[in-house]
């Protein structure tokens, strides 16, 4: 357990040292070292862009054997993102076979990903979501049937709200 600690609280630093273009993160408190926010910036070209999407990322304490749980504390309309916030992303599944065989394992949860490799996939995931996989029913359905129709008026509110709560 020390190990993984060092390894947890070391790598806020190394995020700072080498940023990467799209997010921050950082402890909630130092003193939780499993707890931690982050802020997506909304990719260019999406219909994300210019928003400021507030999450946590919570770490089991056998962390990195098991992923961490992401949830979006800023509101965001998103087949991948369900209603209450909580992300759903195959790279944020428990490792192993899929009982249902939609995710082959090499997709889902590896002890190689970092927070920043994390960051990546949900950014990804905002500029290209899986309406086949969905964890919002209805964002998925107004994606495949009329992405800038309805889907683009409720991202662009979302947007917008995140907009303003990023000054607050």
């Amino acid at each position: 357990m020390v190990e993984l600690k060092l390894f947890v609280s070391f790598f806020p630093q190394e995020l700072n040292k080498n940023p990467v273009e799209g997010f921050s993160a950082g402890l909630i408190d130092d003193e939780d070292i499993y707890k931690w926010e982050v802020v997506i910036i909304g990719p260019q070209d999406t219909l994300f862009e210019g928003g400021f999407f507030k999450a946590y990322l919570t770490f089991p304490y056998d962390y990195p054997l098991r992923p961490p749980k992401m949830k979006f504390i800023t509101e965001i309309w998103h087949p991948n993102v369900a209603k209450n916030g909580d992300v759903c992303i195959s790279i944020l599944h428990e490792p192993g076979e899929d009982k249902f065989g939609y995710e082959k394992p090499e997709e889902r949860w590896l002890p190689i990903h970092t927070v920043e490799t994390i960051m990546i996939s949900v950014i990804s995931m905002l500029a290209d979501p899986n309406s086949d996989s969905p964890a919002n029913v209805d964002a998925a359905k107004e994606w495949r049937e009329d992405p800038n129709g309805e889907f683009k008026r409720k991202v662009a509110r979302c947007v917008r709200k995140s907009q303003e709560m990023a000054f607050d």
